[in-house]
């Protein structure tokens, strides 16, 4: 298990079937579960000097309360969106809402995909996207996020 840091802290948003992870479709998404990336996640943070805090829905209002509530609880939100990426106004608002920095990322490449799935709705207004490297995606996030922490402070 990672240990505690007591630095700033980063919320992380697991959209829709991301908790199936490892199971759904291990060719496009890898084998690995979500438990198993918070905890890299965690450990990384550590290293980074982060608190990080996971959460994940199958429900856009639940990831919009989460998203909302981040204003005052983090200092930074990493965001895997899943099927929400195309579809979602309410979380594009949400992040919209925030003066937090946020980065978008996606274990498989979304500009590779089906047509519909190569349209991101947050692209214009999160920091940047990392997409395409498996769980990588989701550590190079979090790298990202740190230097954009910390250029803030």
């Amino acid at each position: 298990m990672a240990k505690k840091t007591s630095g700033p802290s980063v919320l992380v948003v697991h959209g829709p079937n991301l908790n199936l992870l490892g199971e759904r479709e291990p060719e496009v998404y890898g084998s690995i579960s979500l438990e198993d990336i918070d905890g890299r996640l965690a450990e990384l943070g550590v290293e980074l000097g982060l608190r990080v805090e996971s959460f994940q829905s199958n429900s856009e209002g639940e990831l919009v309360t989460a998203i909302q509530q981040a204003r005052d609880r983090h200092a930074a939100i990493l965001i895997n969106p899943a099927a929400y990426t195309h579809t979602s106004v309410a979380i594009r608002d949400a992040i919209l809402a925030l003066d937090l920095p946020v980065v978008e990322v996606h274990l498989s490449n979304i500009h590779k995909r089906e047509e519909f799935r190569r349209k991101s709705l947050l692209a214009d207004v999160v920091a940047g996207q990392v997409v395409g490297f498996g769980e990588h995606s989701y550590l190079l996030g979090l790298r990202a996020l740190a230097t954009l922490v910390a250029s803030e402070t």
